[in-house]
């Protein structure tokens, strides 16, 4: 394969102290207990960046893997499960509920913005018979951030059980799984923690476990059976042969972001996707977003007349760079720049920036601007 340039809201840039941790030698994970030590601290690490004191497990498989075994591990026939439906992740949600017998309930809000909060309270207050509700922290494809702190406390409020998926957002955004009561908080290792692809971290409450526990049925499967992995370390004994080669990288990873300190990282985040914002306002483009701006994804509007999929092509061929659209509706509405965990680096961003200008002027867009040094003058502030 040819060295292109991919920046993209993950998989990310790896740094090469996590590649070279994953290049070294390996013991079998099924037998040696000090792995279960290092899998064991490895967790309580991620356990600090997500702030609980719930367990936290890594599990075998891509963050998907964590939306369809909250669901499989929750769900019983005929539960009811509130979607919260802001973008086309949390629509999909209910996808994972009826596939294990439920009736998935929408609460739809528009795809432009956070969800409102008001209205949900709403909507709770005329329908709040439901074993869970299901949230997503950023929707990958528009970049939308919604306030977890503010929705889950509401749901809890109502007895309803909160699963959050934060595959996009974790360890680029702020969580407190305990403060903000998540009962299932999921994140994925190549998204702003910056490991390869391949991981699901999950956190589970107490509440999440009983309601596990006590369901009238067994759960459908293994691998997406969350209740597998609670006794594991007092056993010292894993469900499945763990990836080990995969878990060391991510650890490397996640002393990367202990290191350079959590909230640092945030603040980097910040800087950086507030900078990128008003860059492309001040360019002359439009954010796809009317409020709601994750740190982690910035979803901009590529006039009609050029069309983001021309750019995209554009950009790979003469460039060499792939910097990505969204999903369908918005494959040629939406490009995305995906600044998040080491894509989050100024030398990083500048490049994606640099290469967005050429292309857009390439294609006839009329602009005095340069993205990159309005990008430097908002960063500078």
């Amino acid at each position: 394969m040819n060295d292109k340039f991919v920046y993209a809201p993950g998989p990310t840039s790896i740094r090469e102290n996590v590649r070279l941790e994953r290049a070294r030698t390996t013991t079998n994970p099924d037998v040696d207990k000090d792995f279960i030590e290092f899998y064991k601290s490895t967790c309580d690490k991620i356990g600090k960046i997500i702030k609980t004191e719930n367990p936290v497990y890594i599990l075998s498989g891509e963050g998907i893997l964590g939306l369809e075994a909250a669901c499989a591990s929750l769900t019983e026939l005929g539960d009811r499960v509130l979607v919260l439906d802001n973008g086309i992740y949390g629509r999909g949600f209910k996808d994972f509920v009826e596939m294990y017998g439920g009736e998935g309930v929408y609460f739809s809000d528009d795809y432009n913005k956070a969800i409102d909060t008001n209205k949900l309270k709403g909507f709770l207050e005329k329908d709040h018979n439901f074993k869970y509700a299901t949230i997503v922290h950023c929707d990958t494809p528009t970049g939308v951030l919604n306030d977890l702190s503010k929705i889950c406390p509401i749901l809890s409020e109502y007895g309803i059980l909160t699963v959050v998926d934060s595959v996009s957002a974790m360890a680029g955004e702020d969580i407190k799984v305990d403060d903000w009561k998540i009962d299932i908080a999921l994140g994925g290792s190549q998204k702003a923690f910056s490991a390869p692809a391949g991981l699901t971290m999950v956190s589970i409450s107490e509440k999440a476990k009983v309601a596990m526990k006590n369901r009238k049925t067994p759960i459908i499967g293994f691998y997406c059976n969350l209740t597998i992995w609670e006794n594991y370390y007092e056993n010292k004994w894993f469900p499945y042969t763990m990836p080990i080669s995969d878990i060391m990288g991510l650890s490397k990873a996640v002393d990367n972001i202990l290191d350079e300190g959590v909230q640092e990282v945030l603040d980097r985040h910040e800087k950086i996707a507030g900078a990128t914002r008003e860059a492309i306002k001040e360019y002359g483009l439009e954010l796809f977003l009317t409020d709601g701006y994750s740190n982690t994804v910035t979803a901009v509007k590529v006039p009609e007349s050029i069309g983001a999929l021309q750019l995209k092509e554009h950009m790979l061929k003469k460039y060499n760079t792939l910097i990505i659209t969204s999903l369908k509706p918005y494959d040629n509405e939406i490009l995305r720049i995906g600044h998040m965990g080491e894509n989050a680096r100024e030398d990083k961003i500048i490049y994606a920036l640099n290469i967005i200008n050429k292309g857009l002027k390439d294609l006839g867009f009329n602009s005095e601007e340069n993205l990159v040094g309005l990008f430097n003058k908002y960063l500078a502030r």
